[in-house]
């Protein structure tokens, strides 16, 4: 958030996922309004749900939760199950505090299909509950929530606006991915930003880098009059693992209306120690 400009009237994310960026800017009073958007609409769903009646989806998550006790791997087999033929928010939570990684994945129908972490029983109510509604009161009454593709979504946004996107990866975006409901082609997304450029939109993009000496992407093009930094966000848990010394670095892009709106300088490198922000991720 240190680029993000004075006096924006409303955060925007077209590739919302956790939410993890309006959620901090909404902690520190960095903005005011927000738009969450993503295409993947049970994702939507439940956001809409924690905005609007948490304390129903607690209630019944919790049920999910005690339910399952003794007969973990069948139950969750049975939610998921459930969940794909009703979509329903509290069974999403539950899957998503279950599943391996809390990584979402899908098959080619578009049905849920990533298996339970066998060693957790997911978050305890409890610990649900303090994330939940902690999100819930720090968005609630001004947050808008859709479901539409990303580039529908450029179209909404004002010149009052700030944009911060975070698509999915290029490296598993080629082709359709069973991570995601839709992948994001890069011609097309270069295009929407285009659009944004010409309406001078304040924008932030992190989209490419490199894992070591390998790259995770093409980079945006020269003729788009981005700021590039890249951010060395310090050694991968990955290397790590395998007792590798890879570095991981993210490129974030401030678009040129952005640039013109700061009044700080724009570093070409920064280094950041990457902390956990998402709702939906490691609370168990």
């Amino acid at each position: 958030m240190n680029y993000f400009p004075r006096g924006f009237e409303r955060l925007v994310e077209p590739f919302a996922g956790s939410a993890a960026v309006s959620l901090a800017a909404a902690s520190s009073r960095r903005a005011s309004s927000f738009l969450l958007n993503d295409v993947n609409g049970p994702l939507m769903a439940l956001w809409d749900r924690i905005l609007t009646a948490p304390k129903e989806l607690m209630q019944a998550y919790a049920e999910l939760w005690s339910d399952q006790l003794g007969d973990e791997r069948r139950f969750y087999d049975q939610v998921r199950t459930d969940f794909n033929n009703d979509r329903d928010p509290a069974r999403f939570l539950y899957l998503l505090a279950r599943c391996v990684k809390a990584s979402v994945r899908y098959n080619a129908y578009g049905e849920f299909n990533q298996s339970s972490d066998n060693r957790r029983k997911g978050a305890q109510p409890g610990t649900m509950a303090w994330h939940v509604l902690g999100a819930s009161e720090l968005l609630r009454e001004r947050t808008e929530t859709l479901s539409k593709d990303y580039r529908e979504v450029f179209q909404l946004v004002r010149p009052s606006d700030l944009v911060y996107m975070d698509p999915p990866y290029q490296g598993v975006c080629v082709t359709r991915a069973p991570r995601y409901i839709e992948s994001v082609q890069f011609r097309d997304f270069v295009a929407g930003l285009e659009s944004l450029n010409a309406r001078a939109i304040s924008y932030l993009v992190s989209y490419d880098g490199h894992l070591g000496d390998k790259s995770c992407g093409e980079p945006l093009p020269d003729h788009l009059e981005l700021r590039c930094i890249e951010v060395h966000v310090g050694r991968s848990s990955q290397a790590t693992l395998l007792g590798r010394n890879d570095d991981t670095c993210e490129t974030l892009y401030l678009s040129p209306a952005l640039c013109s709106r700061l009044d700080i300088p724009v570093p070409e490198r920064v280094s950041l120690r990457v902390g956990q922000a998402d709702l939906f991720a490691e609370v168990r």
